[in-house]
């Protein structure tokens, strides 16, 4: 058995986020009466049958945002083929050993350069926004993708909460450490706990999401339960799961991937087709649950989204900072 400190090689890395689903997604309006307090007494629950409740409105979501046309993946994929390496490196491990993290009660804490630093539960996290129904094509590292309907609200509404000091240029998040219930940690050479960041402007555009569910359930374990960040344009690991931690800093944060392998997975990770990896081309990207004809497809800049954030790096070389 490998220790928490011993290494694997960069060949070992494998994308994070791998999803598809196929039936249509509807996020449930809460019943008369039903507030968002009572959305957040089910987040942490474990299963299909659990559902979110939202808000009595929907937010309406832009149809460039929402990807319209595109076939979602099956459930079962979406669950059974998972990059989480807290709980092993084969992409069945999250769905064999992600019940045994526990869910509820769970906390977020914000501090660094804030006015207000809070630590959220769950049902303060969803007082902050009612919830919204999107779809987004999301891809990863080495070519895969995924259509998932994520319910989730704009990162945005949280950092106005707590209020960022004008010196904070960086948000950093730190996904939950507990050897005890995730069994990857003691077996794969990361340093952990798992790290991700994200430039401000990049962590305030509407499509950075915090995430509590998709296809208007709560998020399953494998997933990233009970509450994680979603960001459609950039590749599966720069969108944390089970965050505890939420700090805002001045200085670019490392990330856990960047230390890893540097020259493969850089802090920006943008889906970028034009910037090739050593072992492989980022041209194509292979479509999960598509058929055999319809698998390999060309990858799109900034993942198909970039009328809405390539202005984010205008003047930047995205080959440089990759």
């Amino acid at each position: 058995m490998k220790t928490r400190n011993s290494r694997i090689s960069p060949s070992e890395i494998t994308p994070r986020e791998i999803f598809m689903n196929r039936r249509k997604f509807m996020v449930g309006a809460a019943a008369a009466g039903v507030g968002l307090a009572a959305a957040g007494s089910v987040l942490g629950a474990f299963g299909p049958e659990k559902k979110v409740m939202a808000a009595n409105t929907l937010q309406t979501v832009p149809s460039q945002w929402n990807g319209k046309g595109l076939q979602e993946t099956s459930f079962y994929d979406i669950t059974h083929y998972n990059n989480f390496y807290e709980f092993g490196t084969s992409k069945s491990d999250p769905s064999k050993y992600a019940w045994k993290l526990k869910t509820e009660p769970w906390t977020v804490e914000v501090d660094g350069l804030v006015h207000k630093k809070k630590t959220f539960d769950m049902d303060a996290l969803m007082k902050l926004s009612p919830l919204e129904d999107r779809v987004y094509r999301f891809r990863c590292v080495e070519a895969w993708a995924m259509v998932i309907p994520w319910v989730g609200y704009s990162l945005s509404k949280l950092i106005d909460a707590v209020q960022p000091l004008s010196s904070a240029r960086y948000v950093e998040f730190v996904s939950v450490d507990r050897p005890s219930q995730e069994p990857g940690i003691m077996n794969v050479s990361i340093p952990w706990p798992y790290r991700e960041g994200l430039r401000m402007d990049e962590a305030m555009h509407p499509l950075t999401l915090l995430t509590v569910g998709l296809y208007g359930q709560v998020l399953p374990n494998q997933d990233g339960a009970p509450v994680r960040i979603v960001v459609p344009w950039k590749y599966g690991f720069k969108s944390p799961k089970s965050i505890v931690k939420i700090r805002f800093v001045k200085n670019q944060p490392q990330t856990t991937w960047s230390l890893i392998a540097p020259s493969e997975y850089g802090f920006y990770s943008n889906v970028n087709p034009n910037v090739d990896r050593v072992q492989w081309s980022q041209k194509t990207q292979r479509v999960i649950g598509a058929p055999i004809w319809k698998q390999l497809e060309p990858t799109l800049m900034f993942n198909g989204y970039g009328d809405q954030v390539a202005s984010l790096y205008k003047g930047m070389n995205l080959s440089r900072y990759y």
